[in-house]
């Protein structure tokens, strides 16, 4: 099996509405998402896919991420969505709690025109999710 890995990276805040920690509060990382993609065989150019194409549509998914507050559905009053928005801040609704486990799911699902492996969604250095089949 071969199997090849790119990855891509952006900078967002989220929060987890009524967590009993920390993270209940906005607060931000700079999120690095590494993809896998496997094939029994290689392509008649001897690759899994050029790096380019991929990296090219993982850049795209990371960057309707970037500078943004990364929100879960339904978990402010509509009256705060309507201030941050009138503020101008960058927001990205998400139908899941925005957790790295759900993230790494997110992008696997999303690149799924591709042989994808696994996902690993990085929140710090030390602390990734990981999601495959």
């Amino acid at each position: 099996m071969y199997v090849i890995t790119t990855e891509a990276s952006f900078d967002a805040a989220h929060f987890l509405k009524d967590y009993p920690g920390k993270c209940h509060n906005i607060h931000g990382h700079r999120w690095k998402v590494q993809v896998s993609l496997q094939a029994e065989t290689l392509g008649a150019e001897g690759m899994v896919i050029d790096f380019g194409i991929i990296k090219k549509d993982l850049k795209a998914l990371c960057e309707t991420f970037d500078h943004t507050l990364i929100i879960e559905e339904g978990s402010l009053k509509p009256q705060t969505v309507a201030a941050l928005q009138e503020e101008d801040f960058a927001l990205s609704f998400v139908p899941f709690r925005p957790t790295a486990e759900h993230l790494s799911r997110y992008f696997f699902e999303a690149l799924q025109k591709y042989p994808v492996l696994s996902v690993d969604v990085y929140e710090t250095p030390g602390n990734k999710a990981h999601y495959e089949l």
